[in-house]
């Protein structure tokens, strides 16, 4: 197995849960134990947007990532694992750092247009791996 996408995998396992923890703590402070505000500039609402949408992608990639480090993978599939994984946490800032979420910005776009691409090449990697 690739210590890399071990390593991966355990960084979207620490941003998943990380993110589970972070919307627990805003709900303690906020006293809101069910259901949210949906201001896109409520604390609440983008911790819980965050986390729901690093719930999609990160168990997926995971596999992805896994699949494709007990298989030899070539540098550039490595290199792009990485790339996934920083992606997802960009994607994460882009989400809860601005003050809100009702207007576009980089981090946001960067993160799931890259999500987008590094998924879809990690995908085709997977394919490659019934010829090779």
């Amino acid at each position: 197995m690739n210590a890399i996408a071990v390593i991966c995998a355990a960084a979207l396992g620490i941003l998943l849960f990380g993110m589970g923890l972070a919307v627990s703590a805003v709900r303690g402070r906020s006293g809101a134990f069910i259901g949210h505000d949906t201001d896109p500039a409520g604390q609440l609402h983008k911790f819980v947007r965050a986390h729901a949408n690093t719930a999609e992608y990160a168990p997926y990639l995971a596999v992805i990532i896994l699949y494709l480090g007990a298989h030899n993978p070539a540098p550039w599939v490595v290199a792009t694992m990485i790339a996934v994984t920083l992606l997802r946490y960009v994607f994460v800032a882009g989400m809860v750092l601005p003050a809100t979420m009702a207007k576009p910005n980089p981090l946001r776009f960067a993160g799931a247009a890259g999500t987008y691409m590094a998924g879809l090449a990690l995908c085709i990697a997977m394919l490659r791996t019934l010829t090779a």
